[in-house]
């Protein structure tokens, strides 16, 4: 694919007529269908990729929060498409002043590979519910899903509204160095600072999530048992790969022994024989485990 080809096709029909109300209502909510009747493909791509993961792990973490992402959308979109009303200084009276939101053109998104589906998908639904046109890099160490995602998208849009771009870094580069409207990256801060040079070229804002270090603070006050079984929660959840997963905890000295001691108890209820496990669904608490079955529900009645 010729990525410079593939903008101009986008930029031009941006030029030639922004989305509707309705279009952006239309394309997420065949998205939308698109996701649900595709959920168990996700998850197989999601193992393969993986090696394995959990049924369960890619459910939640990569398809209901992407469904989840598109019924907000399309539950808020006329909302904040409504101009708002703004007041003018005296000299410009009787004039009234209004503030009108206009999409930006081509947007694109560079996706991380610990959350291949979501983290493509997501800023895709939020792009395309502000009326704009879309590029999309998956990340070349989930082949599968990315593989998936662009068969996904080609049959949900048109190639003038989303293009998908596979390859390798190299490719990734040449991506972020297109004029966009706007780009959006999600992976490591070294990468993150090449992302922000490239886009500094074309005067191009971007929105980076970067990798970091997370902390975990656990105050005197609170128990420290329980402290300990969402601290292990967080940071197992897709074997920890997640950016906001603790790396760290502080709290009082005289803590130290009994947060060991209650965390590794709830890393071993959580994967009592890991290697064995074909679905370890101890990662999820009950109450997690109620709403992913109740979406489930839903999910299969609408799909």
């Amino acid at each position: 694919m010729d990525l410079n080809t593939a903008f101009d096709r986008l930029k031009q029909a941006h030029l030639n007529g922004h989305l509707s109300y309705e279009q952006r209502i239309e394309l997420l909510t065949r998205l939308d269908v698109a996701v649900r009747r595709q959920r168990e493909d996700i998850v197989a791509a999601c193992s393969a990729d993986f090696g394995r993961r959990a049924r369960i792990e890619t459910l939640a973490a990569d398809v209901m929060v992407t469904l989840d992402e598109i019924k907000y959308a399309r539950k808020n979109l006329r909302r904040w498409m409504r101009p708002q009303s703004r007041s003018v200084n005296l000299t410009f009276k009787p004039a009234r002043g209004e503030i009108r939101y206009t999409p930006l053109g081509v947007v694109g998104v560079v996706a991380p590979w610990n959350y291949p589906f979501q983290l493509a998908i997501i800023p895709l639904v939020n792009a395309i519910a502000a009326g704009n046109r879309v590029m999309i890099k998956p990340s070349e160490f989930t082949p599968t899903v990315s593989a998936l995602i662009e068969k996904l998208l080609g049959d949900v849009f048109s190639s003038d509204e989303v293009v998908v771009v596979q390859g390798d870094a190299e490719i990734g580069a040449a991506f972020t160095r297109l004029p966009f409207d706007h780009l959006l990256f999600t992976g490591s801060t070294a990468v993150g600072k090449h992302v922000m040079a490239a886009a500094a070229a074309n005067l191009t804002p971007v929105t980076l999530e970067l990798g970091g270090k997370s902390p975990a603070l656990i105050t005197p006050e609170f128990p420290v048992a329980q402290a300990a079984e969402r601290i292990a929660f967080g940071k197992c959840f897709n074997a920890g790969q997640t950016c906001v997963a603790p790396d760290y905890v502080l709290l009082p000295q005289d803590q130290l022994e009994g947060f060991i001691t209650a965390f590794s108890d709830s890393v071993k209820r959580r994967y009592p024989d890991l290697a064995n496990d074909a679905d370890y669904t101890g990662i999820i608490n009950e109450r997690q485990s109620s709403r992913l079955a109740a979406w489930l529900a839903e999910a299969q009645s609408a799909g």
